[in-house]
């Protein structure tokens, strides 16, 4: 149902069971699945894709283009996929030539006021809390949440089950299945909780804290930290997955609270 004090360009497919409200705004060039609700005075650039039975809150702005002054004009993308809800004020820019395209997962929900910047991935299962900005080219893993107020720096990588506290400034890397707080961000143990609730099992978490207890603990640095888990401890996916997100970290991983 799309109402008539709505604009939707003739070139823009909507699916069935799309409900679009006054004084939206769609352009060329975009692609809504069913059962999708676009609420009032939301903006749609070109070259957005919305997946189905999401929900975009009133004055969400998806799909201009990017916040930098090196982008030329060229053909890019935002993907947002299905049941994920979008908040009054979210804005996601499309890419640029780097990735020429911004994603964001299925299942997410992105608070009011939440910014992703171009060329970003957020993965499926994430929440960005209220007032949440993102700048380019970060990746955040399935099942992370961050807080409210959250700044995080270009490039920056968040790993799987990863949760921030609220009005942190995410400079460096966080490693998958760990808890960050504090100022410069740091380590603040493993997610437990919320690996719990994923049906996680005790010896598993127990598994990855010792990884931890390794990498941020015992006052070791990094690269010997790595030797020793390597050496000493099984080889597991979750181990594994730790260690790669550490050895590919661009901007390096966040430290230990006493370990700076």
């Amino acid at each position: 149902m799309i109402q008539p004090l709505a604009y939707v360009s003739p070139q823009a497919k909507i699916a069935n069971n799309v409900v679009i409200d006054p004084f939206v705004t769609i352009h060329d060039k975009v692609t809504i699945g069913e059962g999708t609700w676009i609420g009032s005075n939301v903006t749609i650039f070109p070259g957005t894709t919305i997946g189905k039975n999401c929900k975009v809150f009133p004055g969400a702005v998806l799909g201009a283009i990017p916040q930098d002054l090196k982008f030329g004009g060229e053909d890019s993308t935002v993907v947002i996929g299905d049941n994920t809800t979008i908040r009054e004020y979210v804005t996601i820019n499309r890419g640029t030539e780097d990735r020429e395209e911004t994603t964001v997962g299925n299942n997410c929900l992105l608070m009011a006021y939440v910014h992703i910047a171009h060329d970003c991935i957020i993965s499926d299962n994430v929440i960005l809390a209220n007032s949440t900005q993102i700048a380019g080219h970060v990746e955040v893993g399935e099942y992370t949440i961050l807080g409210g107020s959250t700044l995080v720096h270009q490039f920056v990588k968040i790993g799987r089950h990863a949760m921030i506290s609220g009005g942190s400034l995410v400079r460096k890397d966080v490693p998958p299945y760990t808890k960050a707080a504090r100022e410069p961000l740091s380590y603040e143990g493993v997610n437990s909780i919320g690996l719990r609730r994923r049906n996680f099992t005790s010896d598993k978490i127990a598994e990855i804290q010792q990884v931890y207890r390794l990498l941020y603990v015992r006052g070791y640095n990094t690269a010997k930290a790595v030797k020793i888990i390597e050496a000493e401890m099984q080889a597991t996916k979750e181990r594994d997955e730790i260690l790669q997100f550490i050895k590919a970290s661009g901007r390096g991983v966040m430290k230990g609270y006493f370990n700076k």
